[in-house]
């Protein structure tokens, strides 16, 4: 029955809670430095990037920088992962402005160098394997979301990319001023990915082959965000293994690494269970036609109708009553695992809701802190505005009163000079005139009596 199996389930995994060992062929960061000094590569590991290859530094690969945007960049291990049951840990960190934009993508695929390169999920054509992609998708402020393919969908080619993932959970990354845990685990009974300790992505019916290629990739946009990687390590359960390197002997537990690795262990195993418990779906994982991971119908194991006659005797009529009633008992304990799934989501999307109302009641609050100090500013040149006004009255009217002054002045002086330096007045040109016609009338006299005179002759 389901309890049994999920018994089994859960003594497997209890079961595997043994030391991890290290992978090196597979690992970088778990050290002091990540490249040996002097140098600027990683061992076992190839840059790649557009335009310009990732800057490696002691502590840290920068596979997208602050500036400028549009950049790629990608880590890839040289060699392929040849175990069934693994663990790999990322550690990583975004920062960028107020609304930077880029996404980082964590690859397990076969021949990824060389079918991946530095694309983004975006940007990538066919490819076989596994990807989790972290973004800001729907502008959700933070987002993981898992994808497969079994190389017959091309993503480049493809109208709706975000459709094709099976799996999501929202992730808050940027700009947090620590680095972001993403922990990838596998074996034959399950596929659990966590992030900061945190179960996100848990199914039993996701079985990746071994071959494929570990890689990390991001890109930015023209506001970028940057990505810095701090490790990649890889772990794995069987203490026989082999690295293809200089040392053919097994690695010791990686115990400086995991000393709490047996509670933790058992805590995530935990929280595994009740992952799957409250999961919506139970079915097995298979593609569609378009590549795209789907599940199928868990009801599709429904008890069919039968016919009333086919019940016999007494024993089969309770057995098809038990059976039923227990098929009932079922799809109620899964819809109270939807409502209550659905009740924590909730829950979760009251508490995004009510951070964003909160960033967004501190942003208004800050501008409305410059829309006073912008009035503050207008009053002030109002004020200034006022005081120019009135002293540039005061100075026309200073002006204006000069003016007077000085015109006032200047006619009566010029009044003065013309009186003194006037001509004669009327009283001579009268003389003149009446002097004048008594000239005149004398003259007529003298001619009249001249001409009354006796004339003389010789």
């Amino acid at each position: 029955m389901r309890f049994s199996s999920r018994v089994a389930l859960v003594a497997s995994l209890l079961s595997q809670a043994q030391a991890q060992y290290l992978i090196n062929d597979l690992s970088f960061g778990y050290g002091a430095r990540i490249a040996p000094e002097g140098t600027y590569t990683i061992p076992n590991f190839g840059l790649q990037g557009k335009p310009n290859v990732p800057e490696l530094l002691s502590n840290k690969l920068i596979l997208t920088p602050t500036m400028p945007g549009n950049q790629r960049g990608a880590v890839w291990a040289d060699k392929a992962l040849q175990h069934q049951s693994w663990i790999t840990d990322v550690e990583f960190r975004a920062n960028g402005p107020e609304r930077g934009a880029g996404n980082m993508n964590i690859w397990l695929v076969k021949e990824g160098p060389h079918a991946v390169g530095a694309s983004s999920i975006y940007t990538v054509g066919k490819f076989e394997g596994l990807a989790l992609v972290i973004d800001q998708y729907g502008g959700s402020g933070g987002m993981l979301r898992a994808f497969l393919n079994d190389g017959t969908a091309d993503y480049k080619a493809s109208h709706n990319v975000d459709a094709l993932a099976f799996a999501h959970c929202n992730f808050h990354y940027r700009n947090l001023g620590r680095p972001s845990q993403v922990k990838l685990r596998h074996n034959d009974n399950m596929f659990i990915v966590e992030i900061d300790g945190h179960v996100c992505i848990s199914s039993d019916q996701v079985h990746l082959p071994t071959g494929y290629h570990f890689g990390i990739t991001a890109a930015s946009a023209d506001n970028p965000d940057s990505f810095e990687v701090f490790k990649l390590v890889t772990l794995t359960e069987d203490q026989h293994h082999q690295d293809a390197s200089s040392h053919p002997e097994p690695h010791a537990p990686a115990s400086e690494m995991d000393h709490h690795h047996a509670d933790e262990h058992e805590r995530q195993v935990r929280e595994a269970q009740a992952a799957q418990k409250s999961a919506p779906h139970s079915g097995k994982l298979s593609f569609g036609r378009a590549g795209q991971a789907v599940l199928d119908d868990p009801f599709d194991t429904a008890i069919p109708d039968a016919d009333a006659t086919s019940i016999t005797s007494s024993a089969a009529q309770f057995a098809d009553l038990h059976n039923r009633i227990q098929s009932v008992n079922h799809h109620l304990s899964t819809i109270f695992r939807s409502l209550g799934q659905s009740a924590g989501v909730g829950e979760q999307r009251h508490a995004e809701l009510s951070a964003m109302l909160g960033d967004f009641k501190a942003t208004l609050a800050a501008k409305l802190d410059r829309l006073e100090s912008i009035d503050n500013r207008v009053r002030e040149m109002e004020k200034e505005m006022r005081t120019m006004r009135n002293d540039l009255a005061a100075r026309l009217r200073e002006s204006e009163n000069s003016i007077k002054y000085h015109v006032s002045d200047k006619h009566e002086s010029l009044a003065d000079h013309v009186v003194k330096h006037a001509p004669p007045g009327h009283a001579r040109l009268i003389f003149v005139i009446v002097g004048g016609q008594a000239l005149l009338v004398g003259a007529f006299v003298w001619y009249k009596r001249r001409k009354q005179m006796p004339k003389k002759y010789l």
